[in-house]
Protein backbone atom coordinates (compact mmCIF):
# COMPACT_ATOMS: atom_id res chain seq x y z
CA UNK A 1 0.00 0.00 0.00
CA UNK A 2 1.45 3.54 -0.70
CA UNK A 3 0.85 5.99 2.15
CA UNK A 4 2.34 8.88 0.30
CA UNK A 5 -0.67 10.05 -0.52
CA UNK A 6 -2.50 10.20 2.21
CA UNK A 7 1.09 11.88 4.08
CA UNK A 8 0.26 14.57 1.40
CA UNK A 9 -3.20 15.02 2.51
CA UNK A 10 -2.24 15.06 6.35
CA UNK A 11 0.44 18.04 5.95
CA UNK A 12 -1.97 19.76 5.51
CA UNK A 13 -3.71 19.56 8.13
CA UNK A 14 -0.51 20.40 10.26
CA UNK A 15 -0.65 23.82 9.66
CA UNK A 16 -4.41 23.93 11.23
CA UNK A 17 -3.24 21.43 14.38
CA UNK A 18 -2.55 22.62 17.96
CA UNK A 19 0.66 21.44 19.68
CA UNK A 20 -0.96 17.99 20.81
CA UNK A 21 -2.52 17.62 17.12
CA UNK A 22 1.17 17.84 15.56
CA UNK A 23 2.64 15.93 18.36
CA UNK A 24 -0.23 12.96 17.47
CA UNK A 25 0.79 13.65 14.05
CA UNK A 26 4.64 12.63 14.47
CA UNK A 27 3.27 9.57 16.61
CA UNK A 28 1.09 8.68 13.36
CA UNK A 29 3.46 8.30 10.81
CA UNK A 30 6.68 8.30 12.85
CA UNK A 31 5.51 4.81 15.08
CA UNK A 32 2.62 3.97 13.05
CA UNK A 33 2.77 4.17 9.38
CA UNK A 34 6.43 3.86 9.13
CA UNK A 35 6.68 1.04 11.13
CA UNK A 36 3.40 -0.67 9.12
CA UNK A 37 5.58 -0.08 5.81
CA UNK A 38 8.93 -0.58 6.86
CA UNK A 39 8.54 -3.98 8.91
CA UNK A 40 5.03 -4.91 10.40
CA UNK A 41 3.73 -5.93 6.82
CA UNK A 42 6.52 -7.60 6.27
CA UNK A 43 6.57 -9.60 9.14
CA UNK A 44 3.10 -10.45 8.57
CA UNK A 45 3.56 -10.88 4.74
CA UNK A 46 3.90 -15.05 4.96
CA UNK A 47 1.41 -15.87 7.99
CA UNK A 48 -0.90 -18.40 5.60
CA UNK A 49 2.15 -19.65 3.78
CA UNK A 50 3.64 -20.97 6.48
CA UNK A 51 0.46 -21.29 8.99
CA UNK A 52 1.20 -25.37 9.24
CA UNK A 53 -1.17 -27.47 11.17
CA UNK A 54 -0.29 -31.65 11.70
CA UNK A 55 -2.43 -33.38 8.71
CA UNK A 56 -2.76 -33.29 5.53
CA UNK A 57 -6.57 -33.18 5.22
CA UNK A 58 -7.14 -31.04 2.24
CA UNK A 59 -8.64 -27.86 2.87
CA UNK A 60 -7.95 -28.40 7.03
CA UNK A 61 -4.84 -25.61 6.68
CA UNK A 62 -6.84 -23.09 4.84
CA UNK A 63 -9.91 -23.24 6.91
CA UNK A 64 -7.96 -23.40 10.32
CA UNK A 65 -6.04 -20.32 9.40
CA UNK A 66 -9.45 -18.40 8.58
CA UNK A 67 -10.80 -19.17 11.66
CA UNK A 68 -8.43 -17.86 14.01
CA UNK A 69 -7.42 -15.12 11.43
CA UNK A 70 -10.52 -14.21 10.54
CA UNK A 71 -8.90 -10.48 9.29
CA UNK A 72 -5.17 -10.17 9.61
CA UNK A 73 -3.70 -7.94 11.48
CA UNK A 74 -2.41 -6.25 8.86
CA UNK A 75 -5.10 -5.31 6.97
CA UNK A 76 -6.99 -4.07 10.51
CA UNK A 77 -4.40 -1.71 10.91
CA UNK A 78 -4.23 -0.68 7.49
CA UNK A 79 -7.94 0.09 8.37
CA UNK A 80 -7.42 1.60 11.64
CA UNK A 81 -5.16 4.38 10.16
CA UNK A 82 -7.01 5.42 7.05
CA UNK A 83 -10.15 5.57 9.71
CA UNK A 84 -7.99 7.51 12.24
CA UNK A 85 -6.97 9.85 9.98
CA UNK A 86 -9.77 10.66 7.70
CA UNK A 87 -11.55 12.71 10.42
CA UNK A 88 -8.86 15.36 10.55
CA UNK A 89 -9.43 16.29 6.42
CA UNK A 90 -12.75 17.84 7.81
CA UNK A 91 -10.48 20.73 9.45
CA UNK A 92 -8.91 21.50 5.69
CA UNK A 93 -12.51 21.29 3.39
CA UNK A 94 -13.89 24.00 6.80
CA UNK A 95 -10.57 26.31 6.09
CA UNK A 96 -11.20 25.96 2.11
CA UNK A 97 -14.79 26.52 2.72
CA UNK A 98 -13.75 29.90 4.39
CA UNK A 99 -11.16 30.54 1.90
CA UNK A 100 -14.43 30.32 -1.20
CA UNK A 101 -16.32 32.75 1.77
CA UNK A 102 -13.40 35.03 1.93
CA UNK A 103 -12.91 35.32 -2.25
CA UNK A 104 -16.56 35.89 -2.71
CA UNK A 105 -16.45 38.32 -0.07
CA UNK A 106 -13.33 40.11 -1.58
CA UNK A 107 -15.18 39.96 -5.42
CA UNK A 108 -18.08 41.97 -3.93
CA UNK A 109 -16.62 44.48 -1.46
CA UNK A 110 -13.11 44.80 -2.95
CA UNK A 111 -9.55 43.01 -2.40
CA UNK A 112 -8.42 45.11 0.43
CA UNK A 113 -11.78 43.88 2.95
CA UNK A 114 -11.26 40.85 4.69
CA UNK A 115 -14.20 38.66 6.53
CA UNK A 116 -11.74 36.72 8.42
CA UNK A 117 -8.98 37.65 10.17
CA UNK A 118 -7.41 34.48 10.18
CA UNK A 119 -9.20 31.60 8.47
CA UNK A 120 -7.31 28.72 9.91
CA UNK A 121 -8.01 30.22 13.87
CA UNK A 122 -9.58 27.74 15.45
CA UNK A 123 -12.99 29.89 16.55
CA UNK A 124 -16.86 29.20 15.65
CA UNK A 125 -17.53 26.73 13.55
CA UNK A 126 -13.98 25.47 12.94
CA UNK A 127 -14.08 24.88 16.44
CA UNK A 128 -16.56 22.81 16.76
CA UNK A 129 -15.80 20.91 13.30
CA UNK A 130 -11.65 20.51 15.05
CA UNK A 131 -13.41 19.36 18.40
CA UNK A 132 -15.77 16.77 16.52
CA UNK A 133 -12.88 15.05 14.45
CA UNK A 134 -10.85 14.57 17.52
CA UNK A 135 -13.77 12.94 19.42
CA UNK A 136 -14.27 10.15 15.74
CA UNK A 137 -10.99 9.58 16.06
CA UNK A 138 -10.97 8.85 19.14
CA UNK A 139 -13.84 6.82 19.07
CA UNK A 140 -12.44 5.17 15.83
CA UNK A 141 -8.71 4.24 18.07
CA UNK A 142 -10.79 2.77 20.98
CA UNK A 143 -13.47 0.64 18.60
CA UNK A 144 -10.72 -1.01 16.58
CA UNK A 145 -8.53 -2.33 20.11
CA UNK A 146 -11.71 -3.30 20.94
CA UNK A 147 -12.12 -5.40 17.77
CA UNK A 148 -8.45 -6.41 17.79
CA UNK A 149 -8.83 -7.73 21.62
CA UNK A 150 -12.29 -9.31 20.37
CA UNK A 151 -11.42 -11.17 17.85
CA UNK A 152 -8.00 -12.24 19.20
CA UNK A 153 -9.07 -12.49 22.77
CA UNK A 154 -5.99 -10.93 23.75
CA UNK A 155 -2.99 -9.02 22.14
CA UNK A 156 0.06 -12.00 22.86
CA UNK A 157 -0.58 -14.54 19.57
CA UNK A 158 -0.45 -18.01 20.72
CA UNK A 159 2.64 -20.61 19.42
CA UNK A 160 0.12 -23.65 19.02
CA UNK A 161 -3.71 -23.30 18.27
CA UNK A 162 -6.16 -26.69 18.29
CA UNK A 163 -8.56 -27.07 15.32
CA UNK A 164 -11.48 -29.16 15.00
CA UNK A 165 -13.18 -27.80 12.47
CA UNK A 166 -14.13 -29.38 9.43
CA UNK A 167 -13.36 -31.26 7.06
CA UNK A 168 -10.59 -31.49 9.81
CA UNK A 169 -10.79 -35.18 10.34
CA UNK A 170 -9.91 -34.78 13.93
CA UNK A 171 -8.28 -32.44 16.61
CA UNK A 172 -5.43 -30.81 15.05
CA UNK A 173 -2.38 -29.07 16.26
CA UNK A 174 -1.77 -25.62 13.52
CA UNK A 175 1.46 -23.55 14.57
CA UNK A 176 1.45 -19.91 13.78
CA UNK A 177 4.82 -18.33 12.40
CA UNK A 178 7.06 -16.43 14.48
CA UNK A 179 4.49 -15.82 16.90
CA UNK A 180 6.97 -14.10 19.52
CA UNK A 181 7.93 -11.69 16.44
CA UNK A 182 4.74 -10.58 15.94
CA UNK A 183 2.82 -9.98 19.34
CA UNK A 184 6.08 -7.60 20.06
CA UNK A 185 4.80 -6.16 16.78
CA UNK A 186 1.08 -6.11 18.27
CA UNK A 187 1.74 -4.84 21.60
CA UNK A 188 4.27 -2.12 19.60
CA UNK A 189 1.06 -0.89 17.53
CA UNK A 190 -1.22 -0.85 20.04
CA UNK A 191 1.00 1.21 22.32
CA UNK A 192 1.05 3.35 19.83
CA UNK A 193 -2.48 3.38 19.56
CA UNK A 194 -3.11 4.05 22.83
CA UNK A 195 -0.28 7.04 23.05
CA UNK A 196 -2.44 8.63 20.47
CA UNK A 197 -5.75 8.14 22.67
CA UNK A 198 -4.46 9.88 25.55
CA UNK A 199 -3.18 12.97 22.99
CA UNK A 200 -6.28 13.22 21.75
CA UNK A 201 -7.86 13.24 25.10
CA UNK A 202 -5.10 15.93 25.79
CA UNK A 203 -6.42 18.08 22.85
CA UNK A 204 -10.00 17.84 23.40
CA UNK A 205 -9.51 19.15 27.26
CA UNK A 206 -6.92 22.15 25.69
CA UNK A 207 -9.27 23.01 23.17
CA UNK A 208 -12.40 22.95 25.68
CA UNK A 209 -10.34 24.93 28.54
CA UNK A 210 -8.79 27.63 26.30
CA UNK A 211 -12.37 27.81 24.60
CA UNK A 212 -13.48 28.78 28.13
CA UNK A 213 -10.83 31.28 28.98
CA UNK A 214 -11.59 32.70 25.92
CA UNK A 215 -15.00 33.40 26.20
CA UNK A 216 -14.49 34.64 29.57
CA UNK A 217 -12.17 37.52 28.34
CA UNK A 218 -14.09 38.40 25.82
CA UNK A 219 -17.37 38.66 28.44
CA UNK A 220 -15.51 40.81 30.57
CA UNK A 221 -14.37 42.92 27.83
CA UNK A 222 -17.65 43.47 26.40
CA UNK A 223 -19.13 46.90 26.81
CA UNK A 224 -22.60 48.15 25.95
CA UNK A 225 -21.07 50.42 23.58
CA UNK A 226 -18.44 48.05 21.66
CA UNK A 227 -18.59 48.32 17.95
CA UNK A 228 -18.78 45.47 16.48
CA UNK A 229 -15.73 44.82 13.04
CA UNK A 230 -17.77 43.15 10.10
CA UNK A 231 -15.26 40.05 10.09
CA UNK A 232 -16.71 39.30 13.73
CA UNK A 233 -19.94 38.39 11.89
CA UNK A 234 -18.25 34.80 10.65
CA UNK A 235 -17.49 33.51 14.26
CA UNK A 236 -19.96 30.69 13.67
CA UNK A 237 -18.75 29.96 10.33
Amino acid sequence: MDWRFLQGLLSGVNKYSTAFGRIWLSVVFVFRVLVYVVAAERVWADDQGHFDCNTRQPGCTNICYDYFFPISHIRLWALQLIFVTCPSFMVVLHVAYREERERKYQAKHGEHTRLYDNMGQKHGGLWWTYLISLFIKTTFEVLFLYVLHYIYDSFKLPRKVQCDVSPCPNLVDCYISRPTEKTVFTYFMVGASVACVVLNICEILYLIAFRMVTLKQRGMARTPSRKIHPGLSCDGC
